[in-house]
């Protein structure tokens, strides 16, 4: 409903502006300017494809209704026939009355057609389709790649440097990070192979999971000078507790797993795939109210977040 649909646009705009490996492609901008500039581009294109992907759902869904539903089995467009070749999991037609014409209970049409047969369906040649498709591969393996750089270097870098060994070499932490990234990429690919549930409710989660554990603490340490370590922690680890209770208590699969019978309670009819938009403002809340419990941060802190938000040279 109207609700959820909200609640999930703001968790994929929030959790977008939060997730890790996006933000540190920035790192290879040489300067503030252009680091400032690649964020206005990279919004630019974000904010088109949320635009356009929902719109090409409902051409597509129109053609299948107006264009498909009704007409002649023999006399379907050629790009129905192709892709039950190609893809006959994703697309397949069955004339279970025999009468010779397509009813809509007699077409199987898979969620991840609408995107590669999009460009047949619109009279472009099946070329396009393939590079859709070389597109989304691409898409895919570098988002991956940048996940998976940026946990081990976190694990090796901020949890083992930082806070187990300060001693540790340059050459012992790249040797660290190289193993944790073969150890965090088969785990990841352990989890994928037993599909806990559908891809785009892993997905969105995701989404809200870094909205409410990371946004809190980023807009807030930069933008308000009052934020603290101690506060900045405790929103984070407030509001993906929130946000993650929500997704195991609500979601079908956890709930089969914990032997949980029938949905779970909504809070306010909202689904658990936007289960960030609560998770948001808590970790907000928290994050204020630890900020001003603690002590002040301390004068080169506070410098930094300066130099940070006002930069004086226009070098990184």
């Amino acid at each position: 409903d109207q609700r959820d649909f909200f609640a999930l646009v703001f968790c994929l705009v929030v959790g977008t502006a939060a997730l890790p490996h996006i933000l540190v492609r920035y790192y290879t901008t040489p300067t503030v300017h252009q680091a400032r500039l690649s964020v206005v581009w990279t919004v630019f294109f974000v904010l088109l494809l949320y635009l356009t992907a929902p719109a090409l759902a409902v051409l597509v869904k129109h053609e299948v209704f107006f264009s498909l539903v009704g007409s002649p089995i023999d006399a379907l467009p050629s790009w129905v026939s192709a892709w039950q070749t190609v893809a006959p999991d994703l697309l397949r037609v069955e004339d279970v009355n025999a009468d010779g014409l397509l009813q809509l209970n007699e077409l199987s049409l898979g969620g991840d057609i609408i995107a590669l047969a999009a460009a047949e369906i619109a009279g472009l040649p099946f070329v396009v389709s393939v590079l859709v498709a070389a597109g989304g591969m691409a898409a895919a393996l570098s988002t991956a790649d940048g996940l998976l750089l940026t946990v081990a270097n976190a694990l090796s870098h901020d949890v083992y440097y930082k806070m187990i060994d300060r001693e540790a070499s340059t050459a012992r932490r790249v040797t660290l990070s190289k193993v944790l990234l073969l150890v965090v990429a088969l785990a990841a690919a352990y989890v994928a192979a037993q599909r806990p549930a559908d891809i785009v409710f892993m997905v969105s989660a995701a989404f809200s999971l870094a909205a409410a554990a990371f946004f809190p603490a980023l807009v807030l340490g930069i933008f308000w000078m009052r934020t603290t370590g101690w506060g900045a922690v405790a929103g984070m680890v407030s509001g993906l507790g929130v946000t993650l209770y929500y997704v195991l208590s609500n979601a079908s699969w956890p709930r089969q797993m914990l032997g949980l019978d029938g949905p779970g309670p909504l809070w306010w009819g909202i689904e658990p795939i936007a289960a960030g938009v609560f998770g948001v403002p808590v970790g907000l809340g928290v994050t204020v109210v630890v900020s001003w419990l603690t002590p002040r941060p301390a004068p080169h802190v506070m410098a930094m977040v300066r130099q940070l938000r006002h930069p004086s040279s226009d070098a990184l």
